[in-house]
């Protein structure tokens, strides 16, 4: 098949996220590359704030999502997740931004991959050339902390606010980042 015809048949395609939809934060930016003749993605998120337990594992369909968010949240949020836990362990995360693009050459891979590496995307390669070229484009952010312990909260409210103070600022400089590109892929 040819990479014309793989890009509509992977863009027709429903989209498998638990969400099911784009995160509004990245939505323009994934329109831009698709725009493209020689790009499409096939898998994005923006960045998010998560708190959940981990103790079945640390596969996305092993843990107990009690929050998740593409946008700041706030102790008010944090603390009515926290409502529905158990006698886990509880983390807050922050996770980075990442989008998987498929390329139609080996140069239109490094040339995507050069932009984003040099705003911030550096943790970013290119994963397969077998088949299709793909590059995983992944942003710096990150954080993740234990906040209770077997169901007991480890922190006090004014530690916890300092923890979100500083996800909530991660997740605004991956927006800021995810922002910049967006003019260079226009």
């Amino acid at each position: 098949m040819s990479f014309k015809n793989n890009k509509v048949t992977c863009l027709a395609k429903k989209d498998k996220s638990k969400k099911g939809t784009i995160d509004k934060n990245i939505e323009k930016l994934i329109d831009l590359i698709n725009q493209q003749d020689n790009y499409y993605t096939t898998s994005s998120c923006s960045g998010r704030i998560v708190l959940l337990n981990r103790n079945n594992g640390d596969k996305k369909h092993q843990v107990n999502w009690l929050l998740t968010t593409h946008d700041k949240t706030s102790l008010k949020e944090i603390k009515k997740a926290l409502e529905k836990k158990d006698d886990k362990d509880i983390w807050l995360m922050q996770e980075a931004a990442i989008i998987h693009i498929c390329c139609k050459t080996i140069e239109d891979a490094i040339k995507i991959l050069n932009i984003f590496k040099e705003n911030g995307f550096k943790r970013s390669g290119i994963n397969s050339i077998k088949n299709k070229i793909i590059v995983e484009l992944i942003s710096t952010e990150h954080m993740d902390t234990i906040i209770a312990k077997k169901g007991e909260i480890l922190t006090s409210d004014e530690h916890l606010e300092i923890i979100i103070d500083e996800a909530n600022k991660k997740l605004n400089n991956v927006i800021r980042k995810i922002k910049k590109i967006e003019k260079l892929i226009n």
